[in-house]
């Protein structure tokens, strides 16, 4: 039955800027998914430790102010350092369960000297082995207030029964290249990771399933004011200005010829289900398939660089 894939939407609020507590919650929901026969689950942009939020709402662009300092500060100190073993829990899950895993992550990496952050898309094989980290490649406006720009590394996709799995972050998925870095490895479920609305989620899932003639899964997470927990910094002046909703989710799945499986779910926090047919894949491919029969490499191509960046090579 390597044609069918049962796939799991954790769609999910984070213990805000609490990395330990929110990685619990990964924890459950792989092991909930696991009891209902999933293959693999996918989780929503930056759910660890949570994105970004006080940006928008207490003058994330002002220069010098205690609020951005302790914020960003507390928000580097909760992020993940996959080095250090952070993922090690979660790594030992899919391997105990026999599940793949996409999971969003804020991520503090080491060979970027460890206190920059990045938006980072994990990929944990079902083995529990961390086969790619894709690291945001363009922050979206506020956000560049606090994540570096990542690199080519992770545009990478993964052998999943007769699936191609490969995923993008966010905005990411309104890039055309990197979308076309990722087809032209055969990729053929998209994964596409968001910190949760449906105004994206609902235009572009369907979009990238017709354009690509893959399925597309997008997860996204859920946010309301009640969610800062108390020993937030600054709670009162994030909660002064903040909406009621912060994020509404929009999780959804469209097929490969770009209608929907499982509509944009709203307002609502769980683990939900779908059950994929690669064969689908197939029959929308007969007339369109945007790197092989539809494509001309002899008039059009991309180079992509997948190198890891680093600001300092040593030669011993």
């Amino acid at each position: 039955m390597n044609s069918t894939l049962k796939v799991a939407l954790a769609q999910l609020s984070p213990v805000w800027l609490n990395k330990k507590q929110t990685l619990k919650k990964v924890e459950h929901a792989i092991a909930e998914a696991s009891k209902e026969g999933a293959e693999l689950i996918t989780f929503g942009e930056g759910l660890v430790p949570g994105y970004p939020f006080w940006l928008a709402i207490t003058g994330g662009a002002e220069w010098n102010t205690d609020v951005n300092k302790v914020l960003h500060a507390h928000y580097v100190s909760n992020s993940i350092t996959i080095e250090n073993g952070d993922l090690d829990g979660i790594c030992a899950l899919a391997k105990e369960y026999g599940i793949a895993v996409y999971l969003g992550i804020i991520e503090r990496p080491l060979d970027r000297g460890g206190h920059s952050i990045y938006a980072s898309l994990v990929y944990i094989d079902a083995h529990g082995i961390v086969q790619s980290v894709h690291r945001k490649l363009q922050p979206t406006y506020d956000e560049r207030l606090t994540w570096a720009p990542g690199d080519g590394n992770g545009l990478r996709v993964h052998n999943l029964k007769d699936f191609t799995v490969g995923g993008l972050n966010c905005w990411e998925n309104w890039m055309p290249l990197p979308r076309a870095a990722l087809y032209g490895q055969g990729e053929n479920l998209h994964i596409a990771v968001w910190p949760g609305s449906d105004h994206n989620t609902k235009d572009i899932t369907r979009f990238i399933a017709r354009e690509s003639r893959s399925y597309v899964i997008s997860v996204s997470n859920i946010m309301t004011s009640e969610d800062f927990p108390k020993d937030t910094p600054y709670l009162d002046s994030i909660l002064k200005k903040s909406p009621k909703v912060l994020a509404n989710g929009g999780s959804c799945i469209a097929g490969p010829d770009g209608e929907w499986i499982t509509e944009p779910i709203l307002h609502k926090e769980g683990v939900f289900y779908a059950t994929l047919d690669f064969n689908r894949v197939l029959e929308e491919r007969q007339n369109f398939d945007p790197v092989g029969h539809y494509s001309r490499p002899d008039v059009t191509q991309l180079t992509v660089n997948r190198e890891r960046q680093s600001t300092t090579k040593f030669v011993d």
